[in-house]
């Protein structure tokens, strides 16, 4: 596998690279750009199809730097300095293991120092260049796809803080065992957490910007589904664990065109280093499963680009806003009940029969996503999208 973006340059070109960009943390960063693209041209869409509204809000022009504004640049500017120029400084330690460089203390003091006072001051001098005396209230457009930058940012905080709760909560033992290293580690983010967390904060943002709930899930599922099959292509190229369980059959007749690590695989230098070690290899990630594997993530990437293009292909065929979005619920719910399957993952006992939490959480989408057809159907008043005034907040 390539736990770095660079081993997989060097597997493909024959190079000898060490670039310390997790494969995994690279392919997530696309899943949010691809998911904010899509987002921002849906919310474009329905703006202009008068489906959204578009808001008049008050501002006050030419006020002084606030003490929050001060200190978030504060704050960011001695994250970057003592990070960033301690990489530089001890690149060796940050290659070899990024995030464990990231996680700790290492860095240099100084350059956060440096830089926090220079960003602070830097926003302090840009507000005072534009004070006003006194500040004046001036009205503006705010159009929903200029808050696509705020709407990621908040699917990306809530969503990595839920996929991190809901995987301790299914990894208790572990929790227990080594609580700092559980909560501090990259590795194990349960999709279903990150998802159920960040839709809820999504929707309360939006809500205060007064974008209707049918409307917003409507806007974003196409964005979730082509995100999550992204970052599997992360997980499948890191070999991070998200395997299926192990596949010895020998690979049916009708697949016969396709490579044999589609069927089964081993999963060769696996970050996580699960199985045997290599013998003929040196250096960090020596291991590869003792048996193939069912390789689910890639699995998944495929089924969940094909419901993208169902989704993308009917979303202006719909006329009640929501329906969109069940859709995707029962889709999304199908495709990870049936993929558990064949996935590892911790199983949970319930009134006796046996499922995993992903199971559990699939089957309870698949059912709001029927009770949404009824629910929206219900609630639409099919009425026509408004600018909003002042006045009518």
């Amino acid at each position: 596998m390539f736990p770095r973006i660079s081993d997989l340059f060097n597997y493909l070109f024959g190079l000898n690279l060490n670039i310390p960009i997790q494969s995994y943390g690279l392919m997530m960063a696309l899943a949010f750009l691809a998911g904010a693209i899509v987002l921002y041209f849906e919310l474009k869409r329905k703006e202009n199809a008068g489906q959204i509204l578009v808001q008049q809000k008050k501002i006050l022009k030419g006020a002084p730097a606030s003490v929050s504004e001060l200190g978030f640049s504060l704050l960011l500017g001695f994250l970057i300095g003592w990070k960033l120029i301690g990489l530089i400084i001890d690149y060796s330690s940050f290659s070899s293991d990024p995030q464990t460089f990231i996680l700790s203390g290492k860095g240099s003091f100084i350059s956060g120092l440096v830089l926090a006072a220079g960003l602070g001051y830097l926003t302090y001098y840009q507000k005072k260049k534009k004070q006003l005396y006194p500040p004046v209230s001036e009205e503006i457009t705010v159009h929903p796809y200029q808050l696509t930058g705020n709407i990621v940012l908040i699917a990306a905080i809530f969503g990595i803080t839920g996929s991190k709760i809901f995987d301790l909560f299914e990894n208790i033992d572990a929790l227990i065992s080594d609580p700092i290293g559980s909560i501090f580690s990259f590795s194990g983010l349960t999709f279903y957490g990150g998802l159920i967390i960040a839709a809820c904060a999504v929707i309360y943002y939006c809500h205060r910007n007064k974008i209707t709930f049918p409307q917003i899930t409507d806007s974003i599922a196409p964005s979730l589904i082509l995100a999550y099959g992204i970052g599997r292509i992360g997980c499948q190229l890191a070999g991070d664990g998200c395997w299926g369980i192990v596949n010895n059959n020998p690979r049916p007749f009708w697949l016969g065109f396709l490579p044999d690590w589609i069927w089964s695989f081993q999963y060769p230098h696996n970050v996580i280093d699960e199985g045997i070690r290599i013998q003929s290899c040196s250096g960090d990630h020596c291991f590869i499963l003792a048996n193939p594997v069912f390789p689910t993530p890639l699995y998944e990437t495929m089924l969940c680009f094909i419901i993208f293009l169902i989704l993308w292909m009917i979303r202006k065929h719909l006329s009640i806003p929501g329906y969109l979005f069940s859709i995707y619920l029962i889709l999304n719910g199908i495709e990870r009940f049936f993929i558990e399957k064949i996935r590892i993952n911790t199983v949970h006992e319930i009134a006796g029969v046996k499922l995993t939490q992903a199971e559990i959480i699939a089957v309870v989408l698949i059912l709001l996503g029927c009770l949404g057809f009824y629910y929206f159907k219900k609630t639409n008043p099919q009425k026509p999208a408004q600018t909003i005034s002042p006045g009518k907040q």
